[in-house]
């Protein structure tokens, strides 16, 4: 008998994937992914895991283009061009001209442009904007270090936050209404601007993960006063570290932000008003013309991927798939995450992992109302109870279909052990 492969953890002792009971039935499998069972079986039953699919492939970011970088690299440090040069003024030109804006403002982060578009679009002090507790801690320590107060509400079915939970959320004290747009999805906008036009609010974007998105043929990130992007190396368009801008469609808010992020500073040194370090490098510009050349099949790719996901795991029993590539007339999505959720979602995660596949929960499973040590008070039982579920699949162009169909038989071989 062949020796049995195992992996050895720290304490020495092996890792194995325990053989799945005999229950398959229970759960309607394909037949590729029977046969995967059977291939992956060794001759005591157990199964081996035959490949490993990170959830993201960092490395994947620099050699997917490393030739066209260190050329890059060369010709920055050659021209000694670091800060606020040519590079950035042509990435921040390229970015409004594809998604409509008047203006693309490039900051260190998407964080920092959030809370700048805060405080150049006017946000009172101890003033309400009402987020979605689907959402980063940053969204709403932006709003706070601007001088305002985060109300996190809940989410519809899409992950998205829900119109009528901002509607009940609206005192007397709410300035803003500030969505992200999630996923590569953009909230339902029409409603959200009802309510900011009913009753006087203003509207900013969390676009960090948004880039691309559409919601009736507009780009996410131009709905509102001052809207932000994030280049963090895992979004769909990343640079080798921190990166973000801001769009802006009011040429005094636009202005006020590039002061904002250049320490407040106008011509030969005089200084306008107190501002902050927070620039785009330049380096990380030329990197991000780049890759932004191909941005539109990154974006293919996504949805070519979310689609074979959809193929393979619609109508498995207890797990709920995002909304298909074009299933929504009113939404294109660019799939930032593939984000699913099913009851058993801690046995699902550690299934996943026994057999090399990679899993994220957002935010590690921390929505913004369950941090109370920062004074979020808010009962939302129905975001808990999403949040228990909640689980993403790998998705990035570095997937080939071969990795895709792995994951997915992964999870319904997973699941079809969990029913038994």
């Amino acid at each position: 008998m062949p020796r049995r492969r195992q992996n050895s953890n720290r304490n020495g002792r092996a890792d194995r994937i325990p053989r799945l009971p005999d229950h398959r039935a229970r759960v309607s499998i394909p037949l590729h992914c029977r046969a995967l069972l059977s291939a992956n079986e060794d001759h005591s039953g157990e199964v081996i895991p035959v490949k490993k699919v990170p959830f993201f492939d960092y490395p994947a970011v620099y050699r997917r283009f490393a030739d066209e970088f260190q050329a890059a690299l060369a010709d920055v440090g050659t021209r000694g061009a670091y800060i606020q040069q040519s590079d950035l003024e042509e990435f921040e030109s390229k970015i409004a001209e594809y998604v409509g804006s008047r203006h693309c403002i490039g900051v260190s982060n998407a964080t920092d442009g959030l809370q700048l578009g805060f405080m150049a679009a006017g946000l009172p002090q101890g003033a309400e904007v009402i987020i979605s507790t689907h959402t980063m801690v940053a969204t709403a320590s932006a709003i706070h270090f601007a001088g305002g107060v985060p109300i996190p509400v809940g989410v519809g079915s899409d992950h998205l936050i829900d119109p009528e939970a901002v509607r009940a959320a609206i005192t007397d004290k709410t300035w803003a209404i500030c969505p992200t747009q999630l996923n590569g999805r953009t909230c339902e906008m029409d409603s959200l601007i009802e309510l900011a036009t009913e009753y006087g609010l203003e509207v900013l974007e969390d676009s960090a993960q948004g880039l691309g998105s559409q919601y009736k043929g507009r780009f996410a990130g131009t709905f509102g006063k001052a809207n932000c992007l994030s280049f963090y190396p895992a979004k769909i368009l990343g640079t080798l570290g921190d990166g973000g801008a801001i769009l802006a469609q009011d040429d005094e808010i636009a202005e006020r932000l590039r002061l904002l992020r250049d320490h407040g500073r106008i011509d030969r040194g005089d200084t306008a008003i107190w501002g902050f370090n927070s620039r785009l490098d330049n380096l990380s510009a030329a990197f991000l013309n780049i890759q932004f050349q191909h941005f539109d099949q990154t974006v293919s790719r996504r949805r070519e991927i979310a689609a074979r996901y959809q193929e393979k795991l619609c109508g498995i029993p207890g797990l709920t798939l995002p909304r298909a590539p074009g299933a929504d007339p009113d939404r294109f999505d660019t799939f930032q995450n593939y984000e699913i959720e099913y009851g058993s979602r801690d046995a699902l995660q550690e299934g996943l992992a026994e057999r090399g596949v990679g899993t994220l929960q957002q935010w590690g499973g921390w929505p913004i109302h369950s941090f109370t040590k920062l004074g979020f008070t808010q009962d939302l039982p129905d975001a808990d109870d999403l949040f228990s579920r909640m689980l993403m699949l790998p998705i990035h162009p570095g997937l080939s279909d071969e990795d895709v169909d792995y994951v997915a038989d992964s999870v319904l071989q997973v699941i079809d052990g969990l029913v038994g």
